[in-house]
């Protein structure tokens, strides 16, 4: 894939300065530490190291990353480290793929309340699917599966989901035998949707007499119980969306599957078209016409304010496992389920070339081979030796 022409930093660069001084006391400490994040990923502001080949002496200046898990360039080393961590724990079974939306009328109370609104989709979708896997008028096993939050929809407003990655089928309730599903998509979706709600709307109930909602702007009516609970009954005038995809390839596909959905961010860089005049113009797919690829075109200041409604509370876990395959009891499960299906242990995929190197060392752009740090440099240093940068670079 050839490198994007425009990045949601040169965004962030061009715009930045002016969106925070409009908005300063709108934006949060950690809203800020983004947009600088990914203002100075691999750029000199955040210093570097120099590298040299050990074969031909090619020499480079390589910038930090900010990692921060926002960023769109900083997730395809931590999405490769975690597919190689699950890889392990495959079974030979083909996988469903279910997801679960919060209805539009939901969507500002998340944004206020992001903590406790995200963990209560996780706890409710996690629960519908492990209550209704274990009624024996529907599957009657013990299932497990990994869930992925995205808050984000095509056009970067808010719409928060939970993507869910299922094994098709589950352990009997012995735990002696496979049990495989009898519906062509895992489970009834509308019975999902019915228990979804329920659940949902029960956790906001508990949630309000426990004080842990806030409510401003336009949802300050809210805060009184009347206004609280009306609100609540409208969420029952509609059907909630669950939506269950066919079942994909065995483990040999898993991987590349989960690569499309667990360490996105909001937008790629891909999907930037243009930066002109002070608009940005972007990709989007509209899903509610036949997935029609169609472009949008916002002012930066207002790109910047829906990019930034999707950054998450510091140390909240976006990706979580369910079920059997829930961390306590990973191990073991996995290996019950091996038994049961008579599969032998994955072996894990061979190593790529990069990693076939030598630790902490990269292929020489030039010859191939081993590229490694001679020397670490601070921003100050890589900008007094900016000369050295620019021959380096160019030659």
């Amino acid at each position: 894939m050839k490198p994007p022409t425009l990045e949601v930093a040169d965004i962030i660069r061009a715009a930045g300065d002016s969106f925070i001084g409009r908005n300063q006391s709108h934006l949060g400490w950690q809203q800020l530490q983004v947009l600088r994040a990914i203002k100075h990923c691999r750029t000199a502001a955040l210093g570097g190291h120099l590298d040299q080949c050990s074969r031909c002496g090619h020499r480079a200046i390589s910038f930090f990353s900010c990692r921060n898990r926002h960023c769109p360039k900083c997730q395809t080393n931590a999405r490769n480290r975690w597919l190689a961590a699950r890889s392990d724990e495959l079974l030979g079974v083909s996988y469903f793929h279910v997801v679960f939306t919060l209805p539009h009328e939901l969507s500002a109370l998340a944004l206020q309340n992001k903590k406790v609104v995200y963990d209560l989709l996780f706890q409710t979708s996690a629960q519908t699917l492990t209550e209704v896997a274990a009624d024996p008028k529907h599957l009657g096993t013990d299932i497990g599966f990994l869930s992925v939050l995205h808050t984000w929809g095509q056009t970067l407003q808010a719409h928060p989901h939970v993507h869910c990655v299922i094994p098709a089928g589950g352990l009997s309730p012995d735990h002696s035998r496979w049990i495989h599903p009898k519906y062509p998509f895992f489970l009834p979706v509308k019975v999902l949707s019915r228990v979804f709600r329920g659940k949902f709307v029960a956790g906001l109930k508990r949630l309000f007499r426990q004080k842990k909602l806030r409510f401003h702007g336009k949802l300050k009516t809210l805060e009184q119980p009347k206004g609280f609970h009306s609100f609540l009954r409208q969420l029952f005038r509609q059907d909630w969306v669950v939506y269950a995809k066919p079942p994909f390839g065995g483990p040999e596909y898993v991987l590349q599957y989960l690569a499309r959905y667990t360490h996105r961010v909001a937008i790629s860089n891909h999907r930037l078209i243009s930066l002109a005049d002070g608009e940005v113009t972007f990709r989007w797919k509209d899903y509610a016409h036949g997935n029609k690829k169609r472009k949008m075109t916002v002012t930066a200041e207002e790109f910047l304010r829906r990019f930034l409604l999707h950054v998450l509370p510091r140390g909240f876990v976006r990706i979580r496992h369910f079920g059997f395959l829930a961390a306590p009891r990973r191990r073991e499960s996995i290996a019950v389920c091996r038994h049961v299906l008579a599969q032998a242990p994955r072996q894990r995929p061979p190593a790529q070339d990069r990693t076939a190197l030598s630790p902490g060392t990269w292929p020489c752009p030039c010859c191939g081979g081993a590229m490694i740090i001679v020397e670490k440099l601070t921003a100050q240093q890589i900008h007094s030796r900016s000369s050295e940068w620019i021959a380096l670079n160019t030659s």
